[in-house]
């Protein structure tokens, strides 16, 4: 075929190939699998990813298994006597540790010892999420049964969501609980026909739902922490707007009161941003991973849909509402700070320092309002 004479853009091959970088795994029943998601504590979108690189490495050289490309974000392949798929995302890296074959108890958590204390030690961060997951194949006919006297002995029964997923061809069930050893718990209940592709396509699932739903949970102690400090900045823009109206003749140190307050904002702004956007995106994939699952209810019993609405969407509303209501602080602070300026002379905006005063503004307090709005 002839090529055409066009150039490529230099992004084109590799943001195609990303399209298909992360296949799901190919799973046959029974299986089980454990999951880890680590992340660092602070600023972890800018780590020195090749911290994360060279631990996965270190575990492969154990196993003398083969590295992955340099610079690499994924990787799939043989581990001992299992199959290791590791993930670089954004602010964590993902290891998930499949077997052949099921053990009793079951979710016992002897699978850990797949992989070297010494090695989890050592991880670049600290782990959100640790799971573990039992595929186990069930007949129809058997399935209610299963369910029934099997589930409440896994899972702490009024916590436990279940449901048939993708057309009836398995049934999940996870009650989003950490057990005694450290580990959520997630089971599948698949048919005997169903294919390794569409299985793998289930845990990856529900394994994302597992991890997004915590990395988006991260999020709420700083959406408390705003809310707190917004309803005290409130409070006190409150009664400094009060003053403005009914008092003159201290307007130049209510407008440094005002741009100390701006700053305030700005500060608790700019340091929370990427928190807030960050659990938009985490939420919004959890309710996307949910969607695709089609559940169905088995039952009267809580589905995973519902227990995400009854738990996890009021938790993401509280970081909406923190979220929003500083941006609507920051807004009333700016509007009052302009006037507060318009009012005051220019020898008097001398008198305050320049350090309260924006960047964009400040050879010039008057030009706009403060740049935290």
């Amino acid at each position: 075929m002839a090529q055409s004479a066009l150039e490529d853009h230099p992004n084109r091959y590799t943001l195609t190939n990303e399209l298909h970088a992360r296949p799901f795994p190919e799973l046959s029943a029974p299986c089980r699998a454990i999951h880890f998601a680590i992340k660092q504590v602070q600023n972890a979108a800018e780590r020195d990813r090749a911290a994360d690189f060279d631990h996965l490495t270190a575990l492969l050289d154990r196993y003398g298994a083969p590295h992955p490309a340099p610079g690499a974000n994924h990787y799939s392949g043989p581990l001992g006597r299992g199959f290791l798929k590791w993930e670089m995302h954004t602010e964590f890296v993902t290891y998930t540790l499949f077997t052949g074959h099921n053990a009793d108890p079951p979710f016992s958590g002897d699978m850990i010892k797949l992989l070297p204390a010494d090695w989890l030690a050592a991880a670049p961060g600290r782990v959100v999420t640790s799971c573990l997951v039992r595929v186990e194949t069930v007949e129809q006919d058997d399935l209610e049964r299963r369910i029934s006297t099997d589930l409440p002995t896994w899972f702490v029964p009024e916590s436990l969501s279940v449901s048939r997923v993708l057309d009836g061809e398995a049934a999940v069930a996870a009650d989003f609980r950490i057990d005694e050893n450290g580990h959520s718990r997630i089971a599948v209940l698949a048919t005997p026909g169903i294919g390794r592709r569409r299985l793998g396509r289930i845990v990856q699932r529900l394994l994302e739902i597992e991890t997004y739903k915590d990395m988006a949970m991260l999020t709420l102690p700083q959406a408390r922490m705003v809310a707190s400090g917004v309803a005290r900045l409130d409070r006190e823009l409150s009664e400094i707007v009060s003053r403005m109206a009914g008092e003159s003749g201290h307007e130049p140190e209510t407008l440094a009161q005002l741009l100390k307050m701006s700053a305030e904002i700005e500060f608790l702004s700019s340091t929370t941003a990427f928190r807030f956007g960050a659990a938009e995106a985490y939420a919004a994939i959890v309710d996307q991973r949910i969607d695709v699952m089609r559940e169905e209810r088995v039952g009267g019993r809580q589905l995973l849909g519902e227990f995400m609405m009854r738990r996890f969407d009021p938790a993401m509303r509280t970081c909406r509402s923190a979220k929003a209501r500083l941006a609507e602080l920051s807004g009333s602070a700016a509007r009052a700070a302009a006037r507060a300026a318009s009012s005051v002379s220019a020898a008097d905006r001398n008198t305050i320092s320049p350090g309260l005063w924006p960047r964009s503004t400040a050879s010039d307090p008057s030009a706009t309002r403060p740049a935290c709005a």
